[in-house]
């Protein structure tokens, strides 16, 4: 992989709180909340210039704004949420670019897994445990809070494991 294993180990200090908070939010109100998104985001700036050289540091920069800007244009099709553009906006600084491939193949296994899971909890009496949540009855909507966390996590995790 891509990117240093001391940075993903950076990463994951500010990733794996957030990316639990981004999960639950989204499961239980179907809302990633601008203050999740902007910790991500400045966890980055801080932790960034700790953990990586300042060309990649700066580059991280680019990143976030290719991935906003194709957000919010799926945003305006109805391709995703606000929130979920914020959110994965926010984490593209963290991942290296040669990576992009692994990262799309995470979080398709991410997505999958996720569907189920959240399908397979709805139907059964698992639902019970938080029966309040908006996901339940969202229709066909689907918290990508989860998947988007889960991938993040999931790739700083290998990155700071040596890759795959």
């Amino acid at each position: 992989m891509a990117l240093p294993a001391s940075a993903a180990w950076w990463f994951l200090l500010i990733a794996v709180p957030v990316g639990l908070w981004v999960a639950y939010t989204d499961l239980s109100r179907m809302k990633i909340t601008n203050a999740a998104v902007a910790t991500l985001f400045a966890g980055y700036a801080v932790l960034g210039l700790l953990a990586l050289p300042l060309q990649d540091y700066l580059w991280g920069y680019a990143h976030l704004a290719v991935v906003l800007v194709i957000g919010i244009a799926l945003n305006a099709i109805g391709g995703v949420g606000a929130g979920d553009a914020k959110f994965a906006a926010a984490a593209a600084p963290m991942i290296a670019l040669a990576d992009a491939g692994i990262v799309l193949y995470l979080f398709g296994l991410s997505l999958l897994l996720g569907w189920a899971l959240h399908r397979i909890a709805r139907l059964t009496p698992l639902r019970r445990l938080a029966p309040d949540w908006a996901s339940w009855t969202s229709g066909r909507r689907f918290p990508m809070g989860l998947p988007l966390s889960m991938t993040l996590v999931a790739y700083l995790a290998l990155a700071a494991h040596g890759g795959i």
